[in-house]
């Protein structure tokens, strides 16, 4: 249990954060439903906030008013943070300190909202002396709702604990990320510039869906399939980005796909556009490994609790000077840069769950580049 806070403190933490979850994603699916029916909608007219991946609704600031305002009326003294209302400052520097704070992302997957598609969520934190103490993440289409308290497990709907396969927790694959369902994400930064974060993700993508032992041992997985991060598949993803590979070499490649699928053994999913829901399904087992940066807090406070009490690992996206030996460290909150790995059981050769998670972080570390999410204060 974290210092300074007694059980019954964090009992009712955690029973208002629950409800409070269950009561903003009521507002979501409620707007939703509105529109389905015809009814008018503000949120209809959106509006752009930096560029047009990053869209905003008047739905997301009225549930964040909700949220604010029912936490402030039971917990005076703690302290907000809210996506829609920090974007309105000028300020980008990292806010959270040991103090009581709430970290809140009233609507994540804004984008996939709009067009009614269902991977989107209501993600709530309780943040305690620099840890995420408290997350609940409450996806309403799908009727999914994530909960964890520090020391007390991670459940889905409450009653399932996390992982969903416990008998055994099932151990790292032996040659990962060979054989992992891998997930990412393209991020907000779309500035085309050689060695951008754009840019840089994309090499990382080809790295990890390479042939095991192509693009010179950099080959992670070797599935031809990038759905994790796009619905492209990597020919496509060589005609945008012509760096990468050109001429005959491409063209060769893609000649070879088709037979090279079944030789390949990454597994796939689906883009999502939801940093949070990735947390709660490497959570929940469903992904293996998920690589981001450009997240904010309130993207990754409450998935990182419910992933931690599942027993994932979650440590900096960025590889060291020697992936091989450096130490693996808990993520900095306010980093925006995140690799997580799912709850891991021994394996049948003697090594640890903790131990593959680790093995699979050296092995994602040797693989990705470096990303640039300098920030004030993190």
């Amino acid at each position: 249990m974290p210092a300074d806070l007694a059980e019954h403190e964090l009992d009712e933490i955690y029973s208002f954060a629950v409800q409070l979850g269950k009561d903003a994603g009521k507002m979501l699916l409620d707007a939703a439903m509105l529109r389905c029916q015809g009814g008018e909608q503000k949120e209809a007219a959106h509006v752009e906030k930096m560029n047009a991946v990053d869209l905003v609704t008047q739905t997301d600031e009225d549930v964040e008013a909700f949220v604010k305002n029912s936490i402030t009326k039971r917990f005076p003294s703690h302290k907000f943070i809210g996506e829609e209302t920090y974007s309105k400052g000028s300020s980008k520097d990292y806010l959270v300190d040991e103090e009581p704070t709430w970290i809140v992302d009233p609507l994540d997957g804004t984008v996939n909202y709009i067009h009614l598609f269902p991977m989107f969520c209501v993600s709530i934190a309780f943040v305690h002396k620099h840890l995420p103490t408290i997350g609940v993440i409450y996806a309403p289409f799908l009727n999914q709702l994530f909960t964890a308290c520090r020391g007390r497990g991670a459940w889905l709907n409450e009653s399932q604990q996390l992982p969903l396969i416990r008998n055994p927790i099932a151990p790292m694959p032996a040659q990962s990320p060979s054989g992992c369902v891998f997930s990412c994400e393209w991020g907000k930064d779309r500035r085309d510039r050689p060695e951008g974060n754009m840019h840089r993700k994309v090499e990382s993508f080809v790295n990890m869906a390479a042939e095991v032992g192509g693009r010179e041992g950099k080959g992670g997985a070797g599935f031809s399939l990038l759905l994790a991060c796009t619905s492209a598949t990597p020919a496509q993803l060589r005609a945008d980005w012509g760096s990468l590979t050109t001429g005959e070499n491409a063209r060769k490649e893609e000649e070879e796909e088709e037979n090279a699928v079944a030789e390949h053994d990454l597994l796939t999913t689906p883009h999502q556009r939801s940093a949070t829901l990735d947390l709660a399904y490497t959570a929940m087992g469903s992904f293996d490994i998920w690589w981001e940066g450009g997240c904010w807090e309130w993207d990754v406070a409450a998935g990182i609790c419910i992933l931690q009490e599942a027993g994932g690992l979650v440590t900096t996206a960025n590889p060291p000077k020697d992936p091989a030996t450096a130490p693996i460290e808990d993520v900095r909150l306010g980093s925006r840069l995140y690799l997580a790995i799912r709850p891991a059981g021994p394996s049948e050769t003697g090594e640890s769950g903790r131990q593959g998670q680790e093995r699979t972080v050296r092995e994602v570390w040797r693989r990705v580049r470096h990303l640039d999410y300098t920030r004030p204060g993190a």
